[in-house]
């Protein structure tokens, strides 16, 4: 079987190339990639190449296929496999495979696993593991964008709250408490608001605060306050790039008590600060961001630590059970990962939006593998259409979706361009 895939071979160095695959073994699966999306991670594997702690050091001889957000078709099936899976059946990965504490995982470590293929051989270790999880849903981009949303959805599971007197963590976000996502209309942050509103333990009140007014437009017309109502949440988007006290401006939105829960989604050291300075009695703040410093680091109040208490989490994924609840919820229709989505390309395009991702605005880039289209951005789709009747089809399409990549679209992409 052939694949076209994009490699790694050294620091900054992809290639997209067309080469066979191995023939299966019989605790393997091979597997048809449809869909990826574009994770920060991995331009920051890219850029560290080897020195990266995933990355093997002999990518110069083997390299490794880049992409771990990705879904696709069951082609064939191992022996061992064939009583749990069949040909046809649609997929997502839980890439965080932690196998024997190995850090090896997809997208990063494997020569012939990885989402940024036409088709890759997924090896025993995810089976055995229950990381190749079955989709049912129609659009295979939801099925990709289950590992980011399963992140959102590990972040509200990580946080924590205490008893005075009793040794006890309850896990989870208070229900029906107060919630501030701070930088939060980010392709992450949009995912966190449509979590949030459409969960099963939601909190009584949800702040959402940017320092992009055009940003914070774009998350109104997705979740508007009135929505956000029938769902038993009061919605309040806050621009804090003029105020000058943000602690106590947030913190007079709810009384001056503080907030339960308090989601970071940007590494900057201010917002870091502002959070630990809104926290109220028993409030756990969560810092979801990752940063690339190693020496990255903010003040925060040890005083409230020992006597509020104030908690710290650091989020920095979901396991399988979190990627499980997404892509039920996708299916349902309960949330709409496609609020992430602002770009869509082939192959052909996924080393140059690897390689150019912190400079390239916007949202998620969701790239299919089975056809070749430059990155564009869905609010380009209009202009192209301009003298391509394809790109005016998909730009009537998108606007009947709020603007927002759907199946429809995913249909019509698929239809026209897949080889």
């Amino acid at each position: 079987m052939k694949t076209r895939a994009v490699r790694l071979y050294d620091v900054n160095t992809l290639k997209l190339e067309e080469f066979d695959l191995p023939a299966i073994k019989d605790d393997e699966i091979l597997a048809k990639v449809v869909s990826d999306s574009v994770c920060m991670s991995t331009y920051k594997a890219v850029i560290q190449g080897s020195k990266h702690k995933r990355v093997p050091e002999n990518i110069a001889e083997h390299p490794t296929i880049m992409g771990h957000e990705f879904a696709g078709v069951i082609v064939e099936v191992g022996k061992k496999w064939q009583d749990q899976f069949k040909p046809g059946e649609k997929f997502a990965i839980q890439p965080a495979l932690n196998y024997k504490g190995s850090p090896y995982a997809p997208g990063y470590s494997f020569e012939f696993f990885g989402g940024n293929a036409t088709y890759t051989i997924i090896p025993q270790e995810v089976m055995e593991l229950g990381f190749l999880l079955k989709y049912e849903g129609e659009a295979f981009y939801d099925a990709s964008l289950s590992e980011p949303m399963s992140c959102i959805i590990g972040g509200f599971h990580a946080n924590y709250h205490t008893e005075t007197g009793k040794y006890v963590h309850h896990m989870g976000i208070v229900e029906g408490g107060k919630m501030a996502l701070l930088a939060g209309v980010g392709p992450m942050g949009l995912g966190a608001i449509d979590y949030a509103l459409h969960c099963d333990r939601r909190p009584g009140i949800l702040v959402v605060t940017d320092i992009d007014e055009a940003r914070i437009n774009r998350a109104k017309t997705l979740f508007s306050e009135e929505h956000a109502k029938t769902c038993g949440v009061e919605l309040i988007y806050v621009n804090t790039k003029d105020i000058e006290d943000v602690p106590a401006h947030l913190n007079s939105i709810v009384g001056g008590t503080g907030y339960d829960d308090v989601f970071v989604y940007a590494p900057i050291r201010k917002l870091i600060e502002d959070a630990d300075k809104i926290l109220g009695k028993d409030g756990c703040m969560n810092f979801f961001a990752g940063p690339t410093d190693t020496e990255f680091s903010a003040s925060v109040n040890f005083y409230n630590i020992h006597y509020t208490p104030t908690h710290i989490m650091g989020s920095t994924g979901g396991n399988d059970d979190d990627m499980r609840e997404s892509l039920e919820m996708s299916a349902k229709g309960l949330i709409n990962p496609a609020v992430m989505i602002t770009h869509v390309g082939g192959i052909d395009s996924a080393s140059e939006a690897i390689l150019n991702l912190p400079n390239i605005p916007g949202g998620k880039k969701l790239i299919y593998n089975g056809i070749d289209m430059p990155l564009t951005a869905l609010e380009d789709f209009r202009t192209k259409g301009e003298s391509d009747p394809f790109y005016k089809e998909l730009a009537d399409i998108i606007d009947k979706h709020k603007g927002l990549w759907s199946a429809e679209a995913e249909r019509y992409l698929l239809n026209h361009l897949e080889k």
